[in-house]
């Protein structure tokens, strides 16, 4: 059947808009469709497969995996050498900014194609009605995961639901944040109210969205609204009800060969050859044929905590500075490269690296680390050529939704030993904690405090940070002054002997929204601006 073809095989090349700007003689009557190509006045009707290459094109705009992982370059985890976010994570940025506008321009374009689906899938002839309910619902879906992106960057942004001109895009004014909010949470509602949507997918149609990726995205947004109660009952219906676990290994979630576990709720597709990206190139050291542009901040290796499960300040956690990666939470190996850390290779083996000394040490060239450390998430030994790469980028699993049940749970005066054992400590289990003082529930600590930190170890490059101190409103405190690098002795260019790497400003009365564009606001005089900018 034409709509079972692997979705991640998809060559994504709808283009519903061309024919609305093709130059038509005037004596031609304006509905009369070209002869020599299709339009959207034919692709509809004579097109057997035009939903489903419609709602293929939808998952396009997906976050990828650049916006992604470089998301943390805007955090207190992570400094980016130059373009993308580094803008952003000190503070520097405009109304101009190009990463701000590619962020726009993305989700805005999946909104597009989300719309042109949804307005014109009934004139699609004779299509199964439980096909056609599936594919509104997954529209649906993403079309709310573009405005969660937007409304959480941007605050209030234009509510589009159907197809716009040119011209009508140039009138339009932004709808309140409250409005996106309410929109979204009801959109959500209303797709897991259909059951249209299946649990799970088989075979070929893996990848696409399911009535718990919809439940998880409701999740995030309650999560973002410190919507407590709302998100405990979402979680714990996902945690009772969806069968997803979390996957065994930490480090396997992010390999080829577990891209479809239980564990992953949804992820940007990508395949070798077809559809590849080449994050590595990125975040890997010279001697594996990478370009450090960015990298680990001292910040958050030192918020992983012993494997006794207290932090490096606590006189009792053991921690020794000569040896500060020794008995450590073993995430923090599987996220970072530090010396004497190792990538594993395509053909066996492995690559241990050395952030001190020769051609990846700190200072030896342009292409190192800006930090002294590398990243080891998303490394993939089954690359191709030039670190091309077809892992997935995951954008929700379950460990999250745990985090997120534990957090309301804190939020609620709710957290108790039940709730511990069945959200944190599965989750230090399968991460390879050991020592009962890490695993049993910490009566009488702060668990906000550690629920917190508990995501940062986690979900490390994987988008979260940022919007966490964004709803946290901690940004003020964890994005001002100097964050550091590895740690050298100098006294010159540190603080107590770790090197100095940029000096940041966040001024909360601003940065907790981005600008509007400019260049939307050049075209559209009704777009107002955000508070400061």
């Amino acid at each position: 059947m034409e709509e079972d073809k692997l979705m991640k095989k998809i060559l994504f090349t709808l283009t519903l808009c061309a024919a609305a700007l093709a130059i038509i003689p005037s004596c031609v009557p304006l509905d009369t469709p070209p002869y020599d190509r299709e339009t959207d006045l034919n692709f509809w009707e004579e097109d057997p497969n035009a939903a489903f290459s419609a709602l293929n094109s939808c998952y396009t705009s997906l976050t990828d995996i650049f916006e992604l992982v470089y998301r943390d370059g805007m955090t207190d985890n992570a400094y980016v050498k130059g373009g993308h976010d580094q803008a952003i994570g000190n503070g520097s940025y405009g109304t101009s900014e190009g990463y701000v506008y590619d962020v726009w321009n993305r989700h805005f374009s999946g909104i597009r194609i989300c719309c042109e689906l949804l307005t014109h899938i009934d004139r699609v002839p004779n299509m199964d009605a439980t096909l056609k309910a599936r594919y509104i619902a997954e529209a649906k879906t993403l079309h709310a995961f573009h405005y969660y992106e937007l409304y959480t960057r941007f605050g209030g942004v234009p509510w589009i639901e159907k197809p716009i001109s040119i011209e009508e895009s140039r009138t339009l004014s932004r709808d309140s944040r409250e409005t996106v909010v309410g929109n979204v949470i009801a959109e959500l509602k209303e797709v897991i109210a259909s059951n249209a949507l299946p649990a799970s997918y088989s075979g070929d149609d893996r990848g696409r969205v399911t009535k718990w990726a919809a439940e998880a995205l409701l999740a995030r947004v309650y999560l973002f609204e410190g919507n407590w109660s709302e998100l405990k009952n979402t979680t714990d219906e996902i945690i009772s009800g969806s069968g997803a676990s979390l996957h065994p290994s930490y480090t396997g979630l992010f390999e080829v060969a577990n891209e479809y576990c239980s564990e992953i709720l949804l992820a940007t597709q990508y395949t070798p050859v077809s559809r590849e990206h080449n994050i590595m190139y990125n975040i890997v050291p010279p001697s594996l044929g990478g370009y450090s542009n960015l990298a680990p901040l001292q910040e958050l290796v030192d918020s992983y905590v012993m494997l006794n499960g207290k932090a490096i300040t606590d006189p009792a956690s053991g921690y020794d500075a000569a040896h500060p990666f020794d008995n450590r939470d073993p995430r923090l190996a599987a996220t970072v490269i530090y010396t004497g850390n190792s990538y594993p290779l395509p053909g066996g083996g492995t690559a241990v690296i050395d952030c001190e000394n020769g051609s990846d040490a700190y200072n030896a060239t342009s292409d190192v680390t800006p930090t002294g450390y590398y990243i080891r998430k998303w490394w993939d030994n089954t690359y191709r050529l030039t670190l091309q790469s077809g892992l997935n980028a995951i954008l929700i699993r379950y460990a999250d939704v745990l985090l997120m049940n534990a957090e309301a749970n804190v939020e609620l005066g709710t957290f108790d030993a039940a709730v511990w054992n069945k959200t944190i400590r599965p989750i230090r289990e399968r991460a390879g904690f050991t020592d009962a003082a890490a695993l049993e529930f910490p009566a009488g600590a702060d668990y906000r405090a550690l629920v917190r930190g508990e995501r940062r170890s986690e979900l490390a490059f994987e988008g979260a940070r940022w919007a966490d101190i964004m709803r946290w409103k901690t940004a003020e405190k964890v994005l001002n002054g100097w964050c550091h690098g590895l740690y050298t002795g100098a006294t010159v260019g540190t603080d107590n002997g770790f090197v100095r790497i940029e000096s940041r400003q966040f001024m909360p009365e601003k940065h907790y929204l981005w600008p509007i564009p400019q260049k939307e606001r050049d075209m559209n005089k009704n777009l107002d601006q955000n508070p400061n900018w």
